[in-house]
C-alpha cells in the first residue's frame, strides 16, 4: 500500500466530490432527484468509459520513463493551478471558496429555467463529468507513475464514500468542510509528486528516493508560508 499515493488521491477526490456534490443537490433540490440522478449516473458512465480506455492505453502503450515525465508535468500543471489560489485565498487576494455560496448560485440559475429537466439534467451531468474528470486524471497518473492503482483506487474510493454518505445525511452543500485548507494541502502534494516524478523523467537521484517526497512537500509548505506572508507584510505596509 502506498500511503503517499492513498492520502494525496483521497483528499484530492474529496474536494472534486464535495463541489459535484452541491452541483446535484441544486439540480434535485430545484428540479427533482429523477434529472438529477440521470445526469449524475451518466456522467458516472462516461467517466468508466474514458478511464477503461485511458488505462489501457497508458499501461500497455507508453513506456514508463516517458510516462513519468508526462504525468510529472501534468500533476505540476494540476498542482500549481491549485496552490495559486490557495495561495491568493489565504493571502487575502482572492476571496475564500463558500461551499454554501457555490449552493445559492447554482439555485439561481437552474431557478431561472425552472421546468427544463433537460437543461436540469445537463447540469447534473456536466457538474459530475468535469468534477469527476480531475479525479480520473489524478487518479491515473499518481497510479500509474508510483504503481500503485490500488492505492490512487481505494483513496478516490473512501473520499466518495465519504462525501456521499454526509450528502445522503444532510442533504445540503457540504460548508463545514475545511475545502480551502484541503485544496491547499492537495495543491502542495500534487506539486510534489509531480516535481519528484519529472525529476525521474529526466534523470534526478533523489536521495532517499520516495522520502524525497516528505521533503518536496516540507520545502513546498515552508515556499508557501513565505510568500503568503510576504504578500500580508506589503498589504500592511501600503495600507
Amino acid at each position: 500500500m502506498n500511503w503517499y499515493v492513498l492520502v494525496a488521491a483521497l483528499l484530492a477526490s474529496s474536494v472534486e466530490f464535495v463541489e459535484a456534490l452541491t452541483i446535484v443537490l441544486a439540480v434535485g433540490t430545484v428540479e427533482g432527484w429523477r434529472p438529477a440522478m440521470r445526469g449524475t449516473l451518466l456522467a458516472v458512465l462516461a467517466l468508466a468509459v474514458l478511464t477503461a480506455i485511458l488505462g489501457v492505453g497508458v499501461l500497455h502503450y507508453v513506456p514508463i520513463n516517458i510516462l513519468r515525465g508526462i504525468i510529472g508535468v501534468l500533476l505540476l500543471l494540476f498542482g500549481v493551478k491549485w496552490l495559486r489560489k490557495a495561495l491568493l485565498r489565504f493571502s487575502g487576494k482572492k476571496a475564500l471558496h463558500d461551499e454554501t455560496e457555490a449552493y445559492q448560485k447554482e439555485l439561481g440559475k437552474l431557478q431561472a429555467n425552472k421546468g427544463n429537466t433537460v437543461a436540469a439534467q445537463a447540469t447534473a451531468f456536466n457538474g459530475v463529468f468535469l468534477e469527476g474528470l480531475e479525479v480520473v486524471v489524478i487518479v491515473l497518473t499518481m497510479g500509474s507513475a508510483a504503481h500503485a492503482y490500488p492505492s490512487a483506487i481505494l483513496g478516490s474510493a473512501v473520499g466518495l464514500v465519504l462525501v456521499l454518505m454526509a450528502g445522503i445525511i444532510l442533504r445540503a452543500p457540504l460548508a463545514k468542510v475545511p475545502e480551502n485548507v484541503m485544496k491547499f494541502v492537495v495543491g502542495t502534494m500534487l506539486t510534489s509528486f509531480g516535481s519528484f516524478w519529472a525529476g525521474e523523467s529526466l534523470g534526478v537521484r533523489w536521495p532517499g528516493q520516495d522520502l524525497s517526497i516528505l521533503l518536496l512537500i516540507a520545502a513546498y509548505l515552508a515556499a508557501s508560508w513565505l510568500i503568503v506572508s510576504s504578500i500580508k507584510r506589503r498589504d500592511v505596509a501600503t495600507a
